[in-house]
């Protein structure tokens, strides 16, 4: 596993490109917007699945770190049911703890456009851990946080171009489904490690290329370990294909510790809207 940089997240990084604004409304609910530039957009127009999994993984950890407390967090599962098409921005995400454990803490929202109509629904899971196995941990808190909007400061100008250019993942077999992700500062979060929302793209990129002429819309994802060498490299398999849709199940690996499994997902695709 890579170490954590000093000072997370690094100058470039994709959580200061996407320019997520956050505000923990109250300590069990967090709003949020990003920009809908067309990196993070199809070439049809619409916010990608990765982007919105991105934008929802970073900004409902909020809400899940402020339960938490003083305990740390690390996404545990988290799911993406479309129920429409984003293609006005900003971006915007609602969320609320569900449920408080002693373990795991779940938090539900949902995603909109600029014209503020629901077309997402989420789901994320988060597992309790030690402060001391983050570099962002140390002096960090919520409650000084509530009712303020924050946006990471931007120390250089972003990276251009779509998503899983920014982040350089490597198509590596388009019509099986492979692509692989190297473990580098532009994609860790504060364990060194790929970023849960990171990888989001990853499956998504790798649903595509499996089965180009659809779009990704749904996922559910499971993290199972964190990248130890890297790069991530995805499995997939095709569970289900008709001609309106498609049903994927897709393994991230450890490629560079023996294949470990790093996550799986589940990803519904179906005809984009101007088809």
């Amino acid at each position: 596993m890579s170490s954590p940089p000093a000072n997370y997240p690094p100058a470039q990084h994709i959580l200061r490109d996407l320019a997520i604004t956050t505000e923990l409304v109250a300590a069990d609910r967090v709003q949020a917007s990003a920009p809908l530039d067309p990196g993070v957009c199809s070439v049809r127009g619409h916010a990608t699945l990765g982007f919105m999994v991105a934008v929802a993984d970073v900004s409902a950890a909020l809400v899940a770190l402020s339960a938490a407390q003083p305990d740390w967090i690390a996404t545990a599962d988290l799911a993406v049911h479309a129920t429409g098409w984003i293609t006005e921005g900003p971006l915007r995400f609602d969320a609320h703890l569900l449920r408080r454990g002693s373990k795991l803490l779940t938090i539900a929202g949902e995603l909109s456009g600029g014209d503020g109509v629901p077309a997402a629904v989420l789901t994320a899971t988060f597992a309790r851990i030690p402060r001391s196995a983050s570099a962002a941990a140390a002096g960090t808190g919520t409650d000084d946080l509530i009712g303020k909007r924050r946006m990471m400061e931007q120390l250089g100008p972003p990276r251009p171009g779509p998503l899983a250019e920014r982040i350089e993942l490597a198509v590596v077999d388009a019509a099986a489904g492979v692509v692989e992700l190297k473990n580098h500062d532009y994609v860790v979060n504060s364990f060194g490690t790929i970023n849960g929302g990171v990888l989001g793209i990853v499956f998504q990129t790798a649903a595509e290329a499996a089965v180009p002429e659809l779009v990704a819309t749904d996922i559910q994802i499971h993290y199972l370990r964190q990248t130890e060498v890297g790069p991530a490299r995805t499995r997939t398999t095709v569970l289900r294909r008709g001609r309106d849709h498609a049903v994927c199940r897709i393994d991230a690996v450890d490629a560079g510790a023996g294949d470990r499994l790093l996550a799986r997902a589940v990803v519904t695709l179906q005809q984009p809207p101007d088809a």
